[in-house]
Protein backbone atom coordinates (compact mmCIF):
# COMPACT_ATOMS: atom_id res chain seq x y z
CA UNK A 1 0.00 0.00 0.00
CA UNK A 2 1.42 3.36 -1.05
CA UNK A 3 0.89 6.92 0.11
CA UNK A 4 -1.21 8.75 -2.49
CA UNK A 5 -1.53 12.11 -0.74
CA UNK A 6 -1.48 13.80 2.64
CA UNK A 7 -2.73 16.97 4.29
CA UNK A 8 -2.11 18.89 7.52
CA UNK A 9 -4.83 20.76 9.41
CA UNK A 10 -4.54 23.05 12.42
CA UNK A 11 -7.45 23.88 14.72
CA UNK A 12 -8.30 25.59 17.98
CA UNK A 13 -10.95 24.23 20.37
CA UNK A 14 -12.18 26.59 23.09
CA UNK A 15 -12.42 25.62 26.78
CA UNK A 16 -15.42 26.36 28.97
CA UNK A 17 -13.08 28.20 31.37
CA UNK A 18 -9.37 29.08 31.50
CA UNK A 19 -7.32 26.00 32.43
CA UNK A 20 -4.21 26.21 34.59
CA UNK A 21 -1.62 23.57 33.74
CA UNK A 22 1.72 23.27 35.56
CA UNK A 23 3.40 25.81 33.26
CA UNK A 24 0.72 27.77 31.37
CA UNK A 25 -2.86 29.00 31.51
CA UNK A 26 -4.94 28.32 28.38
CA UNK A 27 -8.35 29.41 27.13
CA UNK A 28 -8.31 26.95 24.22
CA UNK A 29 -6.51 23.85 22.96
CA UNK A 30 -4.45 23.81 19.76
CA UNK A 31 -4.00 20.77 17.53
CA UNK A 32 -2.34 19.57 14.35
CA UNK A 33 -4.15 16.85 12.42
CA UNK A 34 -2.40 14.63 9.88
CA UNK A 35 -4.41 12.92 7.15
CA UNK A 36 -2.84 10.15 5.08
CA UNK A 37 -4.61 8.95 1.91
CA UNK A 38 -3.53 5.62 0.43
CA UNK A 39 -3.60 4.37 -3.14
CA UNK A 40 -6.41 2.02 -2.05
CA UNK A 41 -8.75 4.97 -1.51
CA UNK A 42 -8.69 4.83 2.29
CA UNK A 43 -7.71 7.54 4.77
CA UNK A 44 -6.15 7.54 8.21
CA UNK A 45 -5.99 10.48 10.63
CA UNK A 46 -4.25 11.41 13.85
CA UNK A 47 -3.91 14.57 15.93
CA UNK A 48 -1.13 16.08 18.02
CA UNK A 49 -1.66 18.36 21.00
CA UNK A 50 0.37 21.54 20.45
CA UNK A 51 2.07 22.28 23.76
CA UNK A 52 5.87 22.52 23.41
CA UNK A 53 6.52 21.56 27.04
CA UNK A 54 4.41 18.43 26.53
CA UNK A 55 5.46 17.24 23.08
CA UNK A 56 8.91 18.72 22.69
CA UNK A 57 8.50 21.00 19.69
CA UNK A 58 6.55 23.95 18.35
CA UNK A 59 3.86 23.74 15.68
CA UNK A 60 6.26 25.11 13.06
CA UNK A 61 8.95 22.64 14.12
CA UNK A 62 6.55 19.70 13.96
CA UNK A 63 5.25 20.70 10.53
CA UNK A 64 8.82 21.10 9.25
CA UNK A 65 9.84 17.66 10.56
CA UNK A 66 6.84 16.06 8.88
CA UNK A 67 7.27 17.81 5.54
CA UNK A 68 11.06 17.63 5.35
CA UNK A 69 11.76 14.23 6.90
CA UNK A 70 8.92 11.85 7.67
CA UNK A 71 6.42 12.36 4.83
CA UNK A 72 9.16 11.97 2.19
CA UNK A 73 10.19 8.77 3.99
CA UNK A 74 6.61 7.46 3.85
CA UNK A 75 6.57 7.89 0.08
CA UNK A 76 9.35 5.29 -0.20
CA UNK A 77 7.71 2.63 1.97
CA UNK A 78 4.78 0.23 2.09
CA UNK A 79 2.61 2.18 4.54
CA UNK A 80 0.59 -0.95 5.25
CA UNK A 81 3.63 -2.38 7.05
CA UNK A 82 3.45 -0.32 10.25
CA UNK A 83 6.29 -2.18 11.96
CA UNK A 84 8.60 -1.45 9.03
CA UNK A 85 7.64 2.22 8.93
CA UNK A 86 8.13 2.58 12.69
CA UNK A 87 11.52 0.90 12.46
CA UNK A 88 12.65 3.23 9.69
CA UNK A 89 11.35 6.28 11.57
CA UNK A 90 13.19 5.17 14.72
CA UNK A 91 16.40 5.23 12.73
CA UNK A 92 16.03 9.03 12.85
CA UNK A 93 16.88 10.48 16.30
CA UNK A 94 14.38 12.31 18.52
CA UNK A 95 11.26 13.80 16.82
CA UNK A 96 8.89 11.92 19.15
CA UNK A 97 5.88 14.04 18.19
CA UNK A 98 6.29 13.57 14.44
CA UNK A 99 6.80 9.83 14.84
CA UNK A 100 3.76 9.49 17.10
CA UNK A 101 1.56 11.44 14.70
CA UNK A 102 2.57 9.30 11.70
CA UNK A 103 2.34 6.06 13.70
CA UNK A 104 -1.18 6.80 14.95
CA UNK A 105 -2.35 7.87 11.49
CA UNK A 106 -1.04 4.59 10.03
CA UNK A 107 -2.89 2.54 12.64
CA UNK A 108 -6.05 4.51 11.87
CA UNK A 109 -5.48 3.89 8.15
CA UNK A 110 -5.06 0.15 8.78
CA UNK A 111 -8.37 0.17 10.64
CA UNK A 112 -10.04 1.98 7.73
CA UNK A 113 -8.65 -0.53 5.22
CA UNK A 114 -9.88 -3.52 7.21
CA UNK A 115 -13.17 -1.88 8.14
CA UNK A 116 -12.63 -3.13 11.69
CA UNK A 117 -11.93 -0.86 14.71
CA UNK A 118 -8.57 -1.45 16.35
CA UNK A 119 -10.04 -2.51 19.67
CA UNK A 120 -11.86 -5.32 17.90
CA UNK A 121 -8.89 -6.48 15.80
CA UNK A 122 -6.69 -6.38 18.94
CA UNK A 123 -9.20 -8.39 20.97
CA UNK A 124 -10.11 -5.49 23.25
CA UNK A 125 -13.34 -4.58 24.99
CA UNK A 126 -15.88 -2.31 23.22
CA UNK A 127 -16.62 -0.42 26.44
CA UNK A 128 -13.73 1.35 28.16
CA UNK A 129 -13.88 2.74 31.74
CA UNK A 130 -12.64 6.32 31.90
CA UNK A 131 -11.83 8.95 34.50
CA UNK A 132 -11.81 12.75 34.55
CA UNK A 133 -8.91 15.05 35.40
CA UNK A 134 -9.66 17.81 37.91
CA UNK A 135 -7.19 20.62 37.20
CA UNK A 136 -5.63 23.17 39.54
CA UNK A 137 -8.01 25.62 41.17
CA UNK A 138 -8.91 26.60 44.71
CA UNK A 139 -9.73 23.38 46.63
CA UNK A 140 -13.43 24.21 47.00
CA UNK A 141 -13.73 24.81 43.25
CA UNK A 142 -11.96 21.53 42.52
CA UNK A 143 -14.40 19.70 44.78
CA UNK A 144 -17.41 21.37 43.16
CA UNK A 145 -16.19 20.50 39.66
CA UNK A 146 -15.55 16.91 40.69
CA UNK A 147 -19.07 16.48 42.05
CA UNK A 148 -20.54 17.96 38.87
CA UNK A 149 -18.59 15.58 36.61
CA UNK A 150 -19.38 12.51 38.70
CA UNK A 151 -23.08 13.34 38.74
CA UNK A 152 -23.20 14.06 35.03
CA UNK A 153 -21.10 11.21 33.64
CA UNK A 154 -20.95 8.59 36.38
CA UNK A 155 -17.17 8.63 36.82
CA UNK A 156 -15.93 6.25 39.49
CA UNK A 157 -12.32 7.49 39.35
CA UNK A 158 -10.86 11.00 39.29
CA UNK A 159 -7.31 12.17 38.66
CA UNK A 160 -6.49 15.22 40.77
CA UNK A 161 -3.84 17.73 39.68
CA UNK A 162 -1.55 18.58 42.57
CA UNK A 163 1.44 20.91 42.59
CA UNK A 164 -0.18 23.86 44.38
CA UNK A 165 1.90 23.32 47.53
CA UNK A 166 1.60 20.52 50.06
CA UNK A 167 -0.95 22.29 52.23
CA UNK A 168 -3.21 23.18 49.29
CA UNK A 169 -2.89 19.70 47.78
CA UNK A 170 -3.84 18.04 51.08
CA UNK A 171 -6.74 20.47 51.51
CA UNK A 172 -7.98 19.69 47.99
CA UNK A 173 -7.84 15.94 48.58
CA UNK A 174 -9.63 16.20 51.91
CA UNK A 175 -12.38 18.37 50.46
CA UNK A 176 -12.76 16.03 47.50
CA UNK A 177 -12.99 12.97 49.71
CA UNK A 178 -15.46 14.66 52.07
CA UNK A 179 -17.63 15.87 49.20
CA UNK A 180 -17.52 12.72 47.06
CA UNK A 181 -17.65 10.10 49.79
CA UNK A 182 -15.62 6.93 50.05
CA UNK A 183 -16.69 5.18 46.83
CA UNK A 184 -14.93 7.39 44.26
CA UNK A 185 -11.31 6.43 43.57
CA UNK A 186 -8.82 9.31 43.66
CA UNK A 187 -5.20 9.67 42.67
CA UNK A 188 -2.86 12.63 42.36
CA UNK A 189 -0.52 13.98 39.69
CA UNK A 190 1.79 16.80 40.76
CA UNK A 191 3.70 17.01 37.43
CA UNK A 192 7.10 16.87 39.15
CA UNK A 193 6.38 19.99 41.22
CA UNK A 194 8.37 19.03 44.31
CA UNK A 195 12.07 18.28 44.99
CA UNK A 196 13.05 14.62 45.37
CA UNK A 197 13.93 15.31 49.02
CA UNK A 198 10.27 16.22 49.69
CA UNK A 199 8.75 13.44 47.59
CA UNK A 200 8.54 10.70 50.30
CA UNK A 201 6.64 12.98 52.67
CA UNK A 202 4.41 14.19 49.84
CA UNK A 203 3.52 10.67 48.72
CA UNK A 204 2.76 9.71 52.32
CA UNK A 205 0.55 12.78 52.80
CA UNK A 206 -1.37 12.11 49.58
CA UNK A 207 -1.83 8.48 50.52
CA UNK A 208 -3.19 9.43 53.93
CA UNK A 209 -5.54 11.88 52.22
CA UNK A 210 -6.98 9.09 50.06
CA UNK A 211 -4.84 8.85 46.91
CA UNK A 212 -4.29 5.29 45.69
CA UNK A 213 -1.50 6.32 43.29
CA UNK A 214 0.78 9.38 43.16
CA UNK A 215 2.06 10.39 39.73
CA UNK A 216 5.33 12.30 39.24
CA UNK A 217 5.59 13.80 42.73
CA UNK A 218 9.02 15.02 41.61
CA UNK A 219 11.16 14.72 38.49
CA UNK A 220 11.72 10.97 38.26
CA UNK A 221 14.87 9.25 37.01
CA UNK A 222 15.53 5.49 37.27
CA UNK A 223 18.25 5.88 39.91
CA UNK A 224 18.78 4.87 43.54
CA UNK A 225 16.67 7.78 44.82
CA UNK A 226 13.76 6.53 42.70
CA UNK A 227 14.23 2.98 43.98
CA UNK A 228 14.22 4.19 47.58
CA UNK A 229 11.13 6.33 46.95
CA UNK A 230 9.21 3.38 45.48
CA UNK A 231 10.23 1.05 48.31
CA UNK A 232 9.17 3.52 50.98
CA UNK A 233 5.92 4.63 49.33
CA UNK A 234 2.69 3.18 50.75
CA UNK A 235 1.09 3.48 47.27
CA UNK A 236 2.57 3.12 43.78
CA UNK A 237 4.48 6.11 42.42
CA UNK A 238 3.33 6.36 38.82
CA UNK A 239 5.98 7.20 36.20
CA UNK A 240 4.92 9.58 33.43
CA UNK A 241 7.19 12.28 32.04
CA UNK A 242 10.51 10.51 32.66
CA UNK A 243 9.59 7.48 30.53
CA UNK A 244 9.68 8.03 26.77
CA UNK A 245 10.12 4.57 25.23
CA UNK A 246 10.08 0.83 25.72
CA UNK A 247 13.78 1.10 26.57
CA UNK A 248 13.01 3.62 29.32
CA UNK A 249 10.24 1.34 30.58
CA UNK A 250 12.68 -1.55 31.00
CA UNK A 251 15.12 0.69 32.89
CA UNK A 252 12.43 2.02 35.23
CA UNK A 253 11.14 -1.51 35.89
CA UNK A 254 14.67 -2.57 36.83
CA UNK A 255 14.77 0.38 39.25
CA UNK A 256 11.59 -0.80 40.96
CA UNK A 257 8.78 1.02 39.12
CA UNK A 258 5.27 -0.08 40.09
CA UNK A 259 3.07 1.98 37.74
CA UNK A 260 3.28 3.68 34.33
CA UNK A 261 1.31 6.23 32.32
CA UNK A 262 0.95 5.29 28.64
CA UNK A 263 0.29 8.12 26.19
CA UNK A 264 -0.40 7.14 22.57
CA UNK A 265 -0.75 10.83 21.71
CA UNK A 266 2.82 11.46 22.83
CA UNK A 267 4.59 8.28 21.70
CA UNK A 268 2.29 6.51 19.23
CA UNK A 269 0.26 3.32 19.52
CA UNK A 270 3.15 1.08 18.45
CA UNK A 271 5.47 2.20 21.24
CA UNK A 272 2.81 2.43 23.94
CA UNK A 273 1.60 -1.10 23.15
CA UNK A 274 5.18 -2.31 23.65
CA UNK A 275 5.47 -0.30 26.88
CA UNK A 276 2.18 -1.72 28.17
CA UNK A 277 3.30 -5.29 27.50
CA UNK A 278 6.54 -4.76 29.42
CA UNK A 279 4.71 -3.14 32.33
CA UNK A 280 2.07 -5.86 32.50
CA UNK A 281 4.69 -8.64 32.39
CA UNK A 282 6.42 -6.99 35.37
CA UNK A 283 3.16 -6.74 37.34
CA UNK A 284 3.06 -2.93 37.13
CA UNK A 285 -0.15 -0.92 37.17
CA UNK A 286 -0.86 1.01 33.96
CA UNK A 287 -3.14 3.79 32.79
CA UNK A 288 -3.68 5.44 29.42
CA UNK A 289 -2.78 8.97 30.39
CA UNK A 290 -4.40 12.24 29.44
CA UNK A 291 -2.63 14.21 26.69
CA UNK A 292 -5.17 17.00 26.25
CA UNK A 293 -6.89 15.19 23.37
CA UNK A 294 -10.01 16.17 21.49
CA UNK A 295 -12.44 13.42 20.53
CA UNK A 296 -10.18 12.39 17.63
CA UNK A 297 -7.17 11.85 19.89
CA UNK A 298 -9.37 10.16 22.47
CA UNK A 299 -10.62 7.61 19.95
CA UNK A 300 -7.04 6.58 19.20
CA UNK A 301 -5.92 6.43 22.83
CA UNK A 302 -8.83 4.37 24.15
CA UNK A 303 -8.07 1.63 21.60
CA UNK A 304 -5.00 0.90 23.73
CA UNK A 305 -6.92 1.11 26.98
CA UNK A 306 -9.34 -1.52 25.66
CA UNK A 307 -6.59 -4.18 25.76
CA UNK A 308 -4.98 -3.31 29.12
CA UNK A 309 -5.37 -5.65 32.12
CA UNK A 310 -8.41 -5.28 34.36
CA UNK A 311 -6.10 -3.99 37.11
CA UNK A 312 -5.33 -0.88 35.07
CA UNK A 313 -6.71 2.49 36.07
CA UNK A 314 -9.53 3.86 33.91
CA UNK A 315 -8.28 5.81 30.89
CA UNK A 316 -7.79 9.52 31.58
CA UNK A 317 -8.79 10.47 28.04
CA UNK A 318 -11.90 12.55 28.68
CA UNK A 319 -10.37 16.01 28.49
CA UNK A 320 -12.51 16.73 25.42
CA UNK A 321 -15.34 17.33 27.92
CA UNK A 322 -13.61 20.57 28.90
CA UNK A 323 -13.96 21.87 25.32
CA UNK A 324 -16.98 23.68 23.89
CA UNK A 325 -16.47 22.45 20.30
CA UNK A 326 -15.12 19.49 18.34
CA UNK A 327 -14.17 18.59 14.76
CA UNK A 328 -16.28 15.43 14.76
CA UNK A 329 -19.80 15.32 13.44
CA UNK A 330 -21.17 13.83 16.65
CA UNK A 331 -20.34 13.72 20.34
CA UNK A 332 -18.61 10.86 22.12
CA UNK A 333 -20.96 9.74 24.86
CA UNK A 334 -19.85 8.76 28.36
CA UNK A 335 -22.33 6.77 30.42
CA UNK A 336 -21.74 5.27 33.85
CA UNK A 337 -18.10 6.30 33.64
CA UNK A 338 -17.39 4.44 30.39
CA UNK A 339 -17.02 5.13 26.67
CA UNK A 340 -18.57 2.72 24.17
CA UNK A 341 -16.27 2.74 21.15
CA UNK A 342 -17.68 3.30 17.64
CA UNK A 343 -17.92 0.12 15.59
CA UNK A 344 -16.26 1.74 12.57
CA UNK A 345 -12.92 1.30 10.88
CA UNK A 346 -10.83 4.47 11.15
CA UNK A 347 -11.78 7.97 12.27
CA UNK A 348 -11.55 10.00 9.06
CA UNK A 349 -15.24 9.47 8.32
CA UNK A 350 -16.16 10.81 11.77
CA UNK A 351 -14.63 14.23 11.08
CA UNK A 352 -16.78 17.11 9.87
CA UNK A 353 -14.26 18.40 7.34
CA UNK A 354 -16.24 21.56 6.57
CA UNK A 355 -16.44 22.41 10.25
CA UNK A 356 -12.73 21.73 10.67
CA UNK A 357 -11.96 24.48 8.16
CA UNK A 358 -13.87 27.00 10.29
CA UNK A 359 -11.73 26.11 13.31
CA UNK A 360 -8.39 26.53 11.54
CA UNK A 361 -5.89 28.94 13.06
Amino acid sequence: MLLASHSLHTYNLAYERPVRWSDIVEESAQFLLLRLDSDTGHSGVAEMTIKPTWMGTSLAGLVAALRDVFLPLLKTLDIGDIALVRSRMDGIPENHAAKALVDNALWDLASAVSGVPLHKSWGGAPSVPVSFTVTRQAPEKMAAEAVSMVEKYGFQTLKIKGGQGLEADVDAMRQLRKTLGANIRLYVDSNGAYPMAEAPAYVMAMSEAGAEVVEDPCILSPDSAFTNLQQAAPVPVLVDFGCWSARDTRIFIAAGARAFSLKPGRFGLSDTRAMSQLASAAGCKTVVGMFGESIIGTLAAVQLSSILPASSLPAETTWFLAMTEQVTGQALAIKNGAITLPDTGGSATLIDWKRLKTLNY
